[in-house]
């Protein structure tokens, strides 16, 4: 991808020279414990400088990651809070009660703009422990990121209806299906995280091209570093990005780039402030 990303820049193409330069906000990083040693906090901050990183999303398993490159880039950083205290927690921290004690007490030490990346699907969102995560997103006015199907993301609407959710992957479901949610939700947006299939050779799929450009407001751009080797391929992502967005009217290309997630997470993170 990248090979193509450089291959159009070096023909010029009007569009793309734009979209080359527009900064990203990467709506799903993680930098969990083991991460640290192998990327440390100053490579970790070198590297979303490089790739032209405005922003991002950074949540980690446990939350020690994210308050780490936060103290080095406050600047960059949006701290999410994940409730895992490690990766083994993401198979089972709808059923642990004290998942619900980490929360709060992270909560009270530390702010935050959302609660997340959890993993929930289907029934497990009614489980009293995602329902006391969205009681506490709502009492702390925190956006929920979830990687779930569509059904878990219903569920949590109906807990609150003004909830304002980010879609991790834009669920892995269809187009379609994410036109559906995105226009029955109007406070639900989706990252495109680990997805290939809404643009490839730096053309938007054309079932994905309605889509964007009814909601040009609605979706993100996200790496999601879910291992540490995921780091060193940041840069990359961000030219494959904007290798693909060129295809796209300039404006929507730039909200999806960096605007969406300046106007949702920037600014609840300045409010926070």
């Amino acid at each position: 991808m990248l090979k193509v990303f450089v291959l159009l820049l070096i023909l010029g193409i009007p569009a793309l020279g734009r979209a080359a330069d527009f900064p990203i906000v990467d709506a799903h990083i993680h930098y969990s414990h083991d991460a640290w040693t192998v990327v440390p906090p100053t490579e970790a901050v070198a590297l979303l400088r490089k790739a032209g990183v405005k922003r991002a999303l950074v949540s980690s398993s446990d939350d020690e990651g994210t308050q780490k490159l936060l103290a080095e880039a406050p600047d960059i950083i949006i701290p999410a809070l994940r409730p895992y205290r490690m990766r083994g927690d993401l198979g089972t921290w709808v059923r642990d009660e004290a998942i619900v004690r980490y929360v709060e007490e992270r909560l009270r030490r530390h702010r935050y703009v959302a609660i997340g990346e959890f993993h929930v699907y289907g029934a497990d969102a009614d489980l009293p422990v995602p329902r006391r995560i969205v009681q506490l997103a709502k009492q702390y006015g925190l956006m929920l990121h979830a990687h779930g199907d569509s059904d878990a993301v219903e569920r949590l609407f109906r807990q609150d209806p003004d909830a304002g959710i980010l879609w991790a992957h834009a669920g892995f479901d269809s187009a379609e299906r994410v036109r559906d949610m995105l226009r029955k939700h109007p406070k639900l947006w989706a990252d495109l995280a680990t997805r290939s299939d809404h643009g490839a050779g730096g053309k938007v799929a054309p079932e994905w091209r309605p889509v964007f450009l009814e909601f040009p407001d609605r979706f993100m751009v996200g790496t999601d570093t879910w291992v540490p080797e995921r780091w060193h391929y940041v840069p990359e992502h961000a030219s494959w990005s904007r290798a693909w967005l060129a295809d796209l009217p300039p404006d929507v290309a730039e909200r999806i780039a960096w605007k969406n997630g300046e106007a949702v997470l920037g600014g609840a993170l300045s409010n926070r402030r």
